[in-house]
């Protein structure tokens, strides 16, 4: 008897050596294995699990014996541009295997089959199945390989909608659909829900991309439109809903920005308005005009007029009152007066004197002489006049 001891790798060269063995001597191969018709190639959901059903016979062998041989089983997983896989060996009586793998009878047994459990896309690929028998002398009876191609479908994910475009009447949007996994790759489907319901085809859908294209919108299409995902293993699906605007959106939100602002400059323009009118009396009662030009000199007599207490002038009245009752008219001139009232006062009569003109009179408090306030370092003080109305000009 052969021991197959040591890694995987020696021990399939050792089992393929027993195989050529037997090969070299025809009359000694007596092993046959057997697959269903029909069974070669299998597709299986992902998640689900399968048998690959393999069994041998010996030819020649009475029906009533007694299996007295020795099994040497490989099984093996073979996908392109990679090294065979072992899954599952059986070898002196010791069993070996890969989590979710195992053989459907126990051993000893002529039925070879593998099971496969919670099948991952990773586990599609082809799988030989390698047998080799030996009596119990250790003399070669036969061997056989076969395969069966294993498939695992996956069924699509949920896949993700998506709206492309500004949706309002008019425009045009394009629906999105797209399913990040699936084997094999998923064909789409649109439709509308009701009470509008519809489905859509080609050439506005694209079974492959899975996007749907909507033109010149209106309002009886809005809506919730589902995409479905599907495959031979599944189906899984979205729905994005579809709301059609009678104008722009962008145009709505501007215009009530522009017209928040015309309001606010309108509220403040009112205002200033109100508070300029409150205003304008008093500014003009108040308006002083600094392009006047200044009064001339007054023939004053002495002891005419004083200043007030504190120094300005309250009143000021025609040159007329100072006018003598006989005599040529004079220029009108304007006259101070010593109260704080604004009543004109008229000064006292002047003698007449011949040919001899008028001598300006200072200003003084208490019938003071200018010559004497000259002395006393009094300054002369030029003093704004009044028009008869008793503004100051």
């Amino acid at each position: 008897m052969i021991s197959l001891s040591g890694p995987p790798a020696t021990n399939l060269l050792q089992f393929f050596f027993l195989g050529l063995s037997t090969v070299a001597s025809p009359s000694r191969a007596q092993l046959e294995l057997h697959v269903p018709t029909g069974l070669t190639k299998l597709q299986v959901v992902e998640g689900k699990e399968v048998v690959l059903p393999v069994w041998y016979t010996m030819p020649g062998e009475m029906p009533d014996a007694q299996p007295s041989e020795v099994l040497f089983l490989l099984w093996f997983q073979e996908q392109k541009g990679k090294d065979p896989d072992q899954v599952l060996s059986y070898m002196n009586k010791v069993l070996s295997k890969k989590p979710r793998a195992s053989l459907v009878h126990d051993m000893p047994s002529r039925n070879v089959s593998l099971l496969l459990q919670a099948l991952q896309e990773k586990d599609s690929g082809s799988y030989r199945c390698s047998v080799n028998v030996q009596d119990e002398k250790g003399t070669p009876l036969g061997n056989g390989v076969k395969s069966i191609e294993l498939n695992v479908l996956v069924p699509p994910a949920t896949p993700s909608c998506h709206l492309l475009g500004v949706p309002r009447v008019g425009a045009n949007v394009t629906l999105s659909c797209q399913s990040s996994r699936s084997k094999p790759l998923a064909q789409y489907q649109w439709e509308r829900l009701p009470p509008s319901s519809k489905v859509f085809y080609p050439p506005v859908l694209d079974l492959v991309r899975g996007s749907l294209m909507l033109t010149n919108l209106s309002s009886a299409m809005s809506g919730v439109y589902v995409c479905k995902a599907q495959n031979m293993a599944g189906s899984a699906q979205c729905n994005v809903t579809l709301e059609v605007s009678t104008e722009p959106r962008a145009a709505v939100v501007a215009g009530a920005v522009v017209g928040t602002l015309v309001g606010l400059v309108l509220l403040v323009g009112l205002v200033l308005l109100y508070q300029r009118r409150d205003k304008a009396p008093e500014e003009l009662a108040n308006d002083i005009k600094e392009d006047a030009t200044a009064p001339r000199t007054l023939p004053w007599p002495k002891g005419s007029d004083t200043l007030s207490k504190n120094g300005t002038l309250s009143s000021v009245t025609s040159a007329r009152a100072f006018q003598p009752p006989h005599g040529p008219p004079r220029p009108s001139v304007l006259t101070p007066t010593p109260s704080l009232s604004s009543q004109a006062v008229s000064s006292p009569k002047q003698p007449r004197t011949k040919e001899i003109p008028p001598q300006p009179v200072s200003l003084s408090p208490g019938g003071v002489s200018s010559s004497s306030l000259g002395r006393m370092g009094a300054v002369p003080v030029m003093v704004p006049a009044q028009n008869q109305a008793g503004s100051l000009v």
